[in-house]
């Protein structure tokens, strides 16, 4: 459905101040447009051999990790135009792929990764580059 409205504001959240602080930004902002919020993560299947064990749950890691940061921007209260998605693959191809049917991705200006020097990290810089709808970066509170 290639006409289909765009209706969700997609939220980049790796848990990194910055992602929090752009998910906070981001909830009455997709409210004030009439849109869904969805707070996205993704998750890569990372094995260190001493610390593996066979009841070791990545997606369910990253589920948590999610929960954790929706709770950190909010609080118990959680907007209820608020949708939690989980993805396996790298953050940048994943929400690429995942911009094709938002109204507007918004992100952090850097993730947990990187140089702390970095004006705008990896990521963000590739989902400004490629996205196939609006990307709002937020550089946080001041």
């Amino acid at each position: 459905m290639e006409n289909a409205p765009r209706t969700t504001v997609i939220v980049g959240v790796d848990g990194s101040p910055q992602s929090i602080a752009a998910l906070r930004y981001a909830a009455p902002l997709s409210k004030a447009l009439g849109h869904e919020l969805q707070a996205f993560a993704s998750w890569l299947p990372r094995i260190a051999l001493e610390d593996y064990t066979p009841e070791w749950n990545p997606e369910a890691d990253a589920r948590a990790a999610l929960d954790t940061a929706i709770t950190e921007a909010f609080g118990d209260d959680v907007p209820d135009h608020l949708e939690r998605e989980v993805v396996m693959g790298p953050a940048a191809p994943t929400l690429i792929e995942a911009s094709k049917d938002a109204a507007m991705l918004i992100i952090g200006t850097r993730g947990r990764g990187g140089f702390k020097g970095l004006l705008l990290g990896s990521v963000s810089s590739s989902l400004a580059a490629h996205s196939h709808c609006p990307v709002l970066i937020h550089h946080g509170e001041q």
